[in-house]
């Protein structure tokens, strides 16, 4: 299967040269890999350029978005601009981060998914991290069948039905219940641990606390849904806080009638299927 990968960088130096080369060593490579350099001022820039001069399949792309590193917009923003310099003759495309390492048959496994079913529209493997004991543990959300926005693979045929990616705050959510909502099916793969080398949301703007609680708002999840979900993340994340903060998003994304990121139509599935979620998990 053909696929192409963006990554979206910012200030990556200490992490991009090792994701660079762990897609290098794919079994199965890709035929473009864009690494979109976004406004940075370290040595990111050259270590893309050095990986132009050794394949052919590297393209470097300059862009120069806003230099807060806030979840959402910057990432998909460059990762958009990455799409505008590609064709459409693949099989899946891939947003990748730049502070990852994959296992050498990542792809293969990922086309092998896609090929084996499909209905399937969104793969990925899983998240270790390293713990200060020096060992690699799985930090995961909760619902195993979500994939981590770090690696998402999109089938063509789902990439093109979800619109491609939203520019907030909660696009790696509103993807997958989209695709759901279009009849496709997201696949994690147990056998795929992919080493994630800096902890979630350590680069990012302070000013991102409250964006959670706006994506519950702008996906139309409503209070009661909303409430739940936050009290899932603080009790994962061990931080009352994280509830006090993503209600306060919420309240102040209601507060000021924020654009909505689905339809009523979508945001009426969007409700049914978390219920459905939620009821399942209480049952078991």
């Amino acid at each position: 299967m053909r696929y192409y990968i963006v990554i979206p960088a910012h200030n990556e130096e200490a992490f991009i040269q090792k994701t660079l080369e762990s897609v290098l060593s794919q079994t199965l490579p890709p035929q473009k890999v864009i690494a979109v350099n976004d406004n940075s001022t370290d040595a990111t820039e050259k270590i893309i350029t050095d990986f132009t001069l050794k394949n052919p399949i590297f393209k470097k792309l300059n862009i120069s978005s806003a230099t807060e590193h806030l979840p959402g917009s910057k990432v998909v923003n460059a990762f958009n601009s990455g799409l505008t310099i590609l064709d459409n003759d693949y099989d899946f495309i891939v947003k990748l981060d730049a502070d990852i390492i994959l296992p050498n048959d990542y792809f293969e496994k990922i086309a092998f998914t896609f090929k084996g079913n499909p209905q399937i529209g969104i793969a990925g493997g899983f998240i270790y991290e390293e713990t200060t004991n020096g060992k690699w543990a799985l930090n995961h959300p909760m619902d195993k069948k979500h994939v981590r926005g770090a690696f998402k693979a999109y089938s063509k045929s789902c990439f093109e039905a979800i619109g491609g990616l939203k520019t907030a705050m909660g696009w790696d959510t509103v993807d997958e219940l989209l695709a759901q909502y279009h009849g496709f099916e997201i696949e994690t793969v147990d056998s795929l641990k992919v080493k994630h080398l800096r902890p979630t949301g350590k680069a990012y703007n302070p000013k991102a606390k409250l964006l959670q609680g706006r994506a519950m708002y702008t996906m139309r999840y409503g209070f009661w849904i909303s409430c739940i979900a936050s009290l899932k993340m603080a009790w994962k994340q061990k931080r009352r806080a994280a509830f006090i903060d993503n209600m306060y998003g919420y309240l102040e994304a209601k507060k000021e009638e924020a654009p909505f990121l689905v339809s009523p139509k979508e945001g009426k599935f969007i409700r049914s299927l978390r219920w459905a979620t939620i009821k399942r998990k209480l049952i078991s």
